[in-house]
């Protein structure tokens, strides 16, 4: 009889041979490391998902910010100048102006009167320069007016030329506009020139769109 036999059992109930029977693992135990593995793969999966939740808002708000930027500088660009509005802006036929010579070479205010007078403007006054600008004036011209001129006529005398400084007299009178030409000046731009820059003025977000269109990647 062999070790196995509970006493008092033998016949067919009789354990026999020298080998102990296999045990299985209880069911119990497996599920519980099914289940264990299951939720430490859940709560990985979790703590990813809150990673790319915090990457998405900390990346919108760069984004925003980024759109928003791009969104001031497209203004800027598209709009006019601060204090210029449009429809503000005379047609070269109303703007009178007073060419002066604040330099040596002698004709050159008379030249500058005749090509005004051909783009439209009205010419009132050619001649030299008043003592407070008479050989004072070192850049490119200056272009003076009453306070009222600030933002109308100035602007759109000055298109004419590149580099003239716009200056406003408190207390003149009337509405002429005085251009004092400077030891830098040669010639006013050509017509064209000055067409293109009037209408930048008049137009500012449709030449920053034509720009754009040829090459400017910062579209708006």
């Amino acid at each position: 009889m062999s070790m196995l036999t509970p006493p008092g059992m033998g016949g067919q109930y009789r354990i026999t041979g020298d080998k102990y029977p296999r045990m299985r693992p209880p069911r119990r135990r497996r599920r519980l490391v099914v289940g264990a593995v299951a939720s430490i793969a859940a709560l990985g999966l979790i703590g990813w998902g809150t990673l790319q939740l915090i990457d998405v808002f900390t990346g919108g708000d760069k984004a925003s910010a980024s759109v928003g930027t791009k969104a001031a500088a497209c203004r800027a660009r598209t709009s006019p100048s601060p204090g210029i509005r449009a429809a503000a802006l005379p047609v070269p036929g109303r703007i009178t102006v007073n060419v002066l010579n604040a330099t040596t070479h002698g004709g050159l205010a008379k030249d500058t009167a005749g090509e005004l007078k051909k783009r439209g403007f009205k010419v009132k006054t050619v001649g030299n320069a008043t003592k407070e600008y008479d050989k004072k004036v070192k850049g490119v011209a200056v272009v003076l007016g009453p306070a009222a001129a600030k933002d109308t006529s100035l602007p759109v005398l000055a298109t004419q030329l590149t580099g003239a400084e716009q200056r406003t007299e408190a207390g003149r009178k009337g509405d002429d506009v005085d251009l004092v030409l400077g030891d830098d000046f040669k010639k006013l731009n050509s017509a064209q020139a000055a067409d293109k820059a009037l209408t930048a003025l008049r137009h500012p977000a449709a030449t920053t769109a034509g720009k754009s269109g040829s090459g400017d990647r910062t579209h708006c």
